[in-house]
């Protein structure tokens, strides 16, 4: 028996790995207790993606409702499999700038402690098993503000002819920025993945996402940027757009264009390895050209308030280069971009997403 083990399985990356990775033929272990729900209450709960997977999967995917946070709980689920886990796809995180701020401790332990739970526990009990960590541009905090932008009728740009025209490479620094809290907890669990890897010879990967997003999305207000713009768009809500003009920049990639990735490094893992991953030039947009698109869907205009002061900590701009992942792993394709995901997340939630009445 070969199992894929998969944090945060309910979520929107974490559901995406346990269809691909069972489709590989891989019994697929999910651990997810819906802190979603916690987090930004019931409509972001993931126990709808839960009970969609226990029922379509059938004997292939096993659910487990753990606290990351949970040592004991962990070490006996990682204790009963050992050896036969072949790969470990790590998604589980308090995901939002906004909530960490209320509660820093609760997002330090998620984020931090828990994949210090989820490194140790490989490293004691199937230690040939790749890991594969899903971190975050923030983790790069506000740095990304300081470069030369001009500003364009939609968008902000970066300065035509500079060296990340094509994207943010992983040789920016992340010292010296303001990284928000949730930043700091990620930054702490992505220095910690590399290490184990380092430090232990584990074969881990930090995937440092842009805007990841996908019709599998519990989106709400505090975390799923085009989920959410679509959802207050079908259901007649208003859109807080904070700070920058709306004119920031996102660069969105689709789950299953992610998952695909993590395919690549588990079938060819590398030591420690960091990449940047979004959807780089091929998939970007701005709030406004975001706002545009919806409305090109749905035959509706967006319901807005502007907001002068932006989010702390928040990217002007964010395009994220894929060339060293691409280097490494040059058989990844990307396959979606921005319209595309959009028109997708409208159809898979068109009679869900409805005006209240």
């Amino acid at each position: 028996m070969s199992v894929a083990l998969v944090t945060g399985s309910g979520g929107l990356i974490g559901s995406e790995a346990v269809r691909h990775f069972a489709g590989l033929g891989l019994d697929v272990v999910g651990i997810d207790n819906d802190m979603r729900q916690q987090f930004f209450g019931s409509e972001a709960s993931t126990a709808w993606n839960v009970e969609r997977l226990t029922r379509e999967m059938g004997s292939a995917y096993t659910h487990n409702t753990i606290d990351i946070r949970d040592r004991d709980a962990l070490a006996k689920l990682f204790q009963r499999y050992g050896s036969d886990i072949a790969v470990v796809i790590h998604t589980a995180a308090q995901p939002s700038h906004d909530w960490a701020v209320r509660d820093p401790f609760t997002d330090f332990d998620v984020n931090a402690g828990g994949t210090l739970n989820v490194l140790q526990n490989v490293r004691e009990h199937c230690i040939e098993a790749p890991v594969i960590h899903c971190s975050t541009n923030k983790v790069y905090g506000d740095r990304p503000n300081s470069l030369p932008f001009v500003e364009l009728a939609t968008r902000w740009e970066i300065e035509p002819g500079h060296p990340y025209e094509q994207g943010i490479r992983e040789d920016m620094s992340i010292d010296s920025s303001l990284h928000s809290i949730f930043g700091a907890s990620k930054v702490a669990a992505d220095v910690m993945v590399q290490e184990y890897g380092r430090y232990f010879g584990m074969r881990t990967a930090c995937f440092r996402g842009g805007t990841l997003t996908g019709p599998a999305h519990s989106a709400t207000e505090l975390h799923g940027f085009l989920g959410y713009v679509m959802r207050a768009n079908m259901e007649r809500r208003t859109y807080r757009i904070y700070g920058y003009q709306g004119k920031q920049v996102r660069d969105a990639i689709h789950s299953s264009d992610v998952v695909a990735a993590f395919e690549a490094f588990f079938r060819n893992p590398r030591s420690a390895a960091v990449y940047n991953l979004g959807g780089g030039r091929h998939s970007n947009t701005s709030m406004r050209e975001a706002f545009a698109e919806a409305e090109r869907i749905t035959g509706r205009e967006m319901v807005s308030e502007y907001v002068e002061a932006n989010r702390v900590g928040d990217h002007k701009w964010w395009i994220g280069s894929n060339e060293a992942f691409q280097a490494d792993y040059p058989e990844w394709k990307q396959v979606y971009d921005v319209p595309m995901i959009m028109r997708e997340i409208y159809e898979a939630n068109v009679d869900k997403w409805v005006p209240s009445a």
